[in-house]
């Protein structure tokens, strides 16, 4: 009993870890960084994702009321000349709003700070922010819940294999039907809220969000196959186990959904 414990306390630690890196290295995490105006270091984190209608903020602690902000940006990926933003001063913060664009639009944007005759730019290359609509939690929360559990049976699985249990067919359904629920259903369904279309994975597209949840599923139902009336399949659970906690490593929302701003009338 205390092996088989164990085996799952290690299975929830890769779970959680691949899931921190996926978080931290995705590419809807904030910019963050600092500049030093004055002499005063000054700490910026500008958002890359903007859920909702509404504008996305443009945010930036300092104290020091000589300091003054503007804001460029442009469509991305777009040659339009950057439009420029004054940012307004809030209390100890200087403030501003990019403007609302459709499901999965994309801005680039800098930050342009000032001090007398002292400037400073953030960051050196522009941060790039997609807009997306707002997803109903009741969707969100039970995609995520069956995701999270699919990959921590899928690690279970595959290191119950390499203990070198044979009976994986029970599990590897279970790993498919998690999967399936959460990426090839809901999946969608979140998909289609926050971006307005319900798969854009192959053959329609190149997001990998979608295709990384499809070749999982499928590298399960060939376990599945394998392990089918009790057969020795413990390899091809492992190979799954490896292909899925591979996969899920891949940042979230990579080569995601993107507007293409040549179908769309040009800015006002």
């Amino acid at each position: 009993m205390s092996r088989r414990v164990g085996l799952w306390l290690l299975a929830l630690l890769l779970t959680l870890g691949s899931a921190v890196f996926q978080r931290l290295t995705g590419p809807t995490q904030p910019v963050r960084g600092r500049v030093t105006l004055g002499g005063a270091e000054i700490r910026l984190r500008l958002l890359r994702s903007h859920g909702g209608d509404g504008d996305q903020p443009v945010v930036v602690k300092v104290a020091d009321p000589a300091v003054t902000g503007t804001v460029a940006w442009r469509r991305y990926p777009t040659n339009d000349p950057y439009a420029s933003l004054p940012m307004i001063r809030d209390g100890e913060a200087l403030k501003a709003a990019l403007p609302h664009q459709p499901p999965a639009g994309k801005l680039e944007y800098q930050v342009q700070l000032a001090r007398g005759g002292e400037k400073a730019l953030f960051p050196e290359r522009p941060a790039i922010t997609r807009f997306k609509g707002a997803v109903s939690a009741a969707i969100l929360a039970p995609h995520i819940s069956a995701m999270f559990t699919g990959m921590l049976v899928a690690n279970a699985a595959g290191l119950l294999a390499l203990r070198g249990e044979r009976r994986l067919f029970r599990i590897s359904l279970v790993v498919i039907a998690l999967l399936s629920i959460g990426g090839l259903f809901l999946g969608p369904l979140v998909q289609k809220a926050a971006f307005g279309a319900y798969w854009t994975g192959w053959p329609f597209g190149s997001d990998l969000t979608d295709n990384k949840t499809a070749v999982a599923v499928l590298a399960w139902v060939v376990a599945a196959f394998r392990a089918r009336g009790g057969r020795d399949a413990r390899i091809a659970v492992v190979v799954a186990a490896v292909v899925t906690l591979a996969v899920f490593m891949v940042p979230h929302s990579a080569w995601g959904s993107q507007v293409d701003w040549s179908k769309l009338p040009p800015p006002k």
